[in-house]
């Protein structure tokens, strides 16, 4: 601590601290239901040019820029493996025209707005524009996650995003080598070459790297333990060496290797990717607050109303404009044209590399070059605190976002799971009943109720249901073991305490226990299929009783001694499965749905 200069921050605390803002701010927009980006750029804003507290090059140093590279690489790589090309059948024309047409209109936009309204040189605006082709999937990802849109829109946005930001980060790169050329720095052949060598050698590197490690993991050449290491360092020698052949191309190696190992149908591929995804969420908060805290004041406040102007034109012009146009006579409905056309968020890729391209353009004596770091950063709060307000309700005002309420899949279709969905339809709450057995399902279907076909843990549900619809799994098909397999593979996507299943017939027994990382919670006051249905056989009815301030939960359940708790639906938090062992609450406005006997159904509807 004694080698640490007055007024910095020992490299270890500044690691702590961001580490502690960023995943801090997470936690509380998911507390909130607030973005979790506008949480994330106030944080680093406040610790670093509001307080000073933390200056990240000043107490990280060298390190900060390499840090960044290597993290957007890797936020990069997780959104390749996100790109599975059958996920793709519905949106794949949009995404198409989105990143072939609409990238170079976007380029042409954006410089056209940065040289005639922010007042850059041509120079300038050339390089800036081709950085603001992307759209940034640092910020999209936890846009999509909180706003919950429909399945097509949502994909559009993710591989637009995720793909372009690659192809922006290249557009600076040609736009660059143009102007080397013109300042007589190079030959317009020589530069031709170099990109054309970098992308090239981009794309091999990146398609190399991931049959490699397909081949590897495929062939067992790699132990389950040091599987993700061997990602990492892989991932980290393609990065690598592809920026060694042409700057900025690594970030085209990693995505093509990414999306390579999506398509390459590993058994590990869903391991590997969750824990991509852990270590994304961790590397998305660290790198929005170290480029927050990395502003200064000063350089914030120089920008004028011009920078306000220009913000306002590329939003409310030059990204509809591009998007509008690049999907002009597509299949994609209108609906969907106007909500991508209106959602454009920028992130950490455009700032980063907006920052290193500002640098350059200085060095070759390009004054105008200094406004294009703190132009980016304003645009990227701009978009960021727009969209991550505005996102929800503009998706529900054009009728592309999922319900108000997160619904409940119940999987295996029964008698019960159709009146349980019956019962929560009538309360507003979305249900939907999904069995691999067509025959299964007809109590659902002769009731109107939504129902799927097919198994739930199957690439057809991934491409027909809307699973951003639904925060909640039932298993409760006649098969243990199915039940216990969809919710120990659902529960990383929905969250371990939202899923359940019906208690296994064997449960008590030392020699058929499983560990408790198997399987969800047990509900239905631990009973079991077979005993459930009995009692549905019997004349039992799944009823909703409303809660108030006169009639509370020990009033229910006096009336109601051998009822079984199903469900609660507040006015105010939505739905609430009920585990075994536990009772619904005592809010006022609460809907008890429980399974009563038939002599009782009147009494608990009237309740």
């Amino acid at each position: 601590m004694a080698d640490v200069a007055d007024g910095a921050m020992a490299p270890v605390m500044a690691f702590a601290l961001v580490g502690v803002l960023g995943v801090g701010a997470q936690w509380l927009a998911w507390r909130l239901r607030m973005p979790a980006i506008v949480l994330m750029l106030a944080a680093g804003l406040i610790v670093g040019p509001v307080t000073g507290l933390f200056d990240p090059r000043r107490d990280i140093g060298a390190l900060l820029d390499p840090m960044i590279a290597v993290a957007v690489a890797i936020i990069l790589f997780e959104g390749g493996l996100t790109l599975n090309f059958r996920s793709l059948r519905g949106a794949a024309e949009g995404v198409r025209r989105l990143v072939g047409v609409g990238a170079p209109l976007g380029w042409l936009g954006s410089a056209l707005a940065l040289h005639y309204v922010a007042g850059l040189g041509w120079a300038a605006s050339a390089v800036f524009g081709g950085i603001m082709i992307v759209t940034g999937p640092t910020v999209i990802a936890p846009l999509l996650r909180q706003a919950r849109l429909a399945h097509r829109p949502a994909q559009l946005l993710q591989w637009e995003a995720i793909v372009g930001d690659p192809i922006g980060a290249l557009a600076a790169v040609l736009a660059f080598e143009v102007v080397l050329v013109l300042d007589a720095a190079e030959t317009l052949g020589a530069a031709a070459l170099d990109m054309g060598r970098g992308i090239v050698v981009a794309g091999l590197l990146g398609l190399l790297g991931g049959w490699c490690l397909a081949q590897a993991f495929r062939r067992a050449l790699v132990p389950e333990y040091m599987k993700v290491p061997v990602l990492f360092a892989l991932l980290l020698a393609v990065f690598a060496v592809s920026d060694a052949v042409l700057h900025e191309s690594g970030l085209l190696a990693v995505t093509v290797m990414g999306i390579a190992v999506a398509n390459a149908d590993l058994p590990s591929f869903g391991e590997l990717r969750r824990f991509k995804e852990h270590a994304t969420v961790l590397l998305v908060s660290g790198v929005f607050i170290l480029l927050a805290a990395s502003m200064d004041l000063a350089t914030l406040a120089a920008l004028d109303w011009r920078a306000g102007a220009f913000v306002a034109v590329v939003v409310l012009l030059v990204r509809p404009v591009t998007v509008l146009g690049a999907l002009l006579a597509t299949r994609v409905p209108w609906r969907e044209r106007w909500l991508v056309a209106l959602t454009g968020p920028r992130g950490v890729v455009l700032v980063a590399v907006a920052g290193l391209f500002g640098e350059r353009l200085l060095a070759l004596g390009f004054a105008d070059a200094e406004r294009i770091a703190p132009l980016a950063f304003a645009l990227v709060a701009a978009t960021v605190l727009l969209h991550g307000f505005a996102l929800r309700p503009l998706a529900r005002a054009l009728g592309l976002a999922s319900a108000e309420t997160p619904g409940v899949i119940l999987v295996g279709g029964s008698q019960l799971a159709a009146a349980l969905a019956e019962t929560l339809r009538d309360l507003e709450v979305p249900a939907l009943v999904a069995d691999a057995n067509r025959s299964r399902l007809r109590s659902a279907r002769e009731a109107g109720l939504p129902v799927f076909f097919g198994d739930i843990l199957s690439e057809a549900a991934e491409d027909h249901v809307e699973l951003m619809s639904y925060g909640q799994v039932v298993a409760m098909s006649d098969n243990d073991a199915y039940n216990t397999l969809v919710a120990t593979d659902l529960a990383p996507e929905f969250g371990r305490e939202n899923v359940f299943q019906l208690k296994r017939a064997k449960h008590d027994s030392r020699r058929h226990e499983l560990p408790a990382t198997l399987g969800g919670r047990a509900i239905a006051g631990g009973e079991g299929y077979y005993e459930l249905a009995r009692r549905m056989a019997a004349g039992w009815q799944v009823c909703a009783t409303p809660l108030s301030e006169g009639y509370g939960p020990d009033q229910w359940r006096a009336d109601n001694p051998e009822a079984i708790a199903l469900a609660e639906v507040s006015d105010r938090g939505g739905l609430r499965i009920i585990p075994e062992g536990d009772e619904p609450g005592d809010a006022d406005g609460t809907h008890v749905v429980a399974l009563v006997p038939d002599r009782e159904a009147g009494a608990a509807n009237g309740g």
